[in-house]
């Protein structure tokens, strides 16, 4: 056989072999490596600015379900517990405007009161301690970040509510203010890049050094002046 041809035999089987290792690398990756992710900022329903930020991550379990973490954190609340869902309208201006429960569906019913705690937005209260500070950690199956008929980026987008009062998941079927009652924040759920966690951390720790530097300065014109 000719050198030529023993070359090219050489490059076919190299090439399949690269293809196998391909493959089976591909079968073996281990479920959830890769992430969709998102975030909202909190704002209040009542003029008083940011109150918080939440972040979403989506995975796939070995089942292959789908799983989104969440992750949020506010300020400024009453201490206690409050209802939190994801709102079928990606809209905070103003609050009622996110509509009610995300519950898409040819069945779907997002009044927040009915059909309550079935919505697919549906999420658990977040508890306020006496400083108003809450952080709630959670993971639903019922929502996806990824194309798919239980995307929470459908058309017109989605957002978080926390409401004024606690969530009772409605025991007695739908009695007015079962699910939370008014809203106090509102918060429009985007894509994230990844990395932009990092990033947003990396500019609220420059933020609040500045801050603290201009406190600092602050008190020694102020001690200054009093010598």
């Amino acid at each position: 056989m000719k050198r030529n041809q023993l070359a090219q035999m050489g490059k076919l089987l190299a090439a399949a072999l690269v293809g196998l290792i391909s493959t089976s690398l591909q079968a073996n990756a281990k479920p959830g490596r890769s992430k969709q992710l998102a975030y909202a900022e909190i704002m209040s329903c009542t003029g008083e600015g940011k109150l918080g930020t939440a972040f979403l991550a989506e995975q796939r379990s070995k089942e292959g379900i789908k799983t989104v973490k969440i992750s949020l954190k506010v300020k400024g609340l009453t201490s206690g517990a409050h209802a939190v869902h994801i709102h079928e309208t990606g809209t905070c201006d103003p609050c009622s405007a996110a509509g009610g429960h995300f519950d898409p569906g040819p069945n779907s019913n997002s009044k927040p009161d009915g059909n309550h705690p079935f919505h697919m937005g549906d999420l658990v209260n977040i508890k306020v301690g006496p400083s108003g500070r809450g952080h709630l950690k959670t993971q639903s199956t019922r929502i996806t970040l990824s194309p798919g008929p239980l995307s929470i980026f459908d058309t017109d987008g989605s957002a978080f509510i926390i409401h004024d009062n606690k969530d009772t998941f409605c025991p007695e079927g739908s009695t007015p203010g079962c699910a939370g009652g008014s809203r106090a924040a509102c918060g429009i759920i985007r894509p994230q890049k990844p990395g932009a966690k990092d990033t947003m951390r990396r500019q609220n720790k420059r933020k609040k050094t500045r801050a603290q530097k201009k406190r600092r300065k602050q008190q020694r014109w102020s001690e200054t002046e009093e010598t």
